[in-house]
């Protein structure tokens, strides 16, 4: 099984597993702390860039989530890299249909998912033990952030 049927899987299983899933990408900061509670997640450590803000955690399975909210309050970002692929109806909220539709009609090469769609843009690839992706909507990120910052 190549690892872009992998990843459509296990997001597929997650999708299965999770009750109601937070708005978090799109959503607001207060959904930080309900995907704090639903990865298993330690502490939240911010950081803040200009404009911008990132709440970085570690998920129960050593998975790095990173959210990136900006100065309205809105979740515009979200990456993870580590050894499990993390929940990522959790993490995309009411996005995640649109990215499992968009990367099952995909005709990626094995290892990498890159779907952009209405504005959402999702990137993912990995191995097991060893994933790492970023998701966001463009039409939120800040005015002046560089794409290459959301990692």
């Amino acid at each position: 099984m190549n690892l872009k049927i992998t990843l459509i899987a296990l997001g597929l299983v997650a999708a299965g597993h999770a009750g109601s899933a937070a708005a978090v990408l799109g959503g607001d900061v207060a959904s930080v702390e309900t995907d704090k509670a639903a990865l298993g997640a330690g502490a939240v450590q911010t950081s803040t860039g200009d404009g911008y803000a990132v709440h970085e955690m570690q998920a129960a399975s050593g998975t790095t989530i990173r959210e990136y909210v900006s100065a309205s309050g809105a979740v515009f970002a979200v990456t993870w890299s580590g050894p499990a692929l993390p929940d990522l109806r959790q993490l995309l909220g009411v996005h995640f249909d649109t990215y499992t539709e968009a990367a099952r009609a995909q005709n990626a090469g094995p290892g990498r998912i890159e779907v952009q769609r209405g504005g959402l843009v999702v990137q993912s690839a990995g191995q097991m033990r060893a994933f790492f992706g970023r998701a966001y909507l463009a039409a939120l990120v800040p005015q002046g952030m560089a794409l290459d910052q959301i990692r």
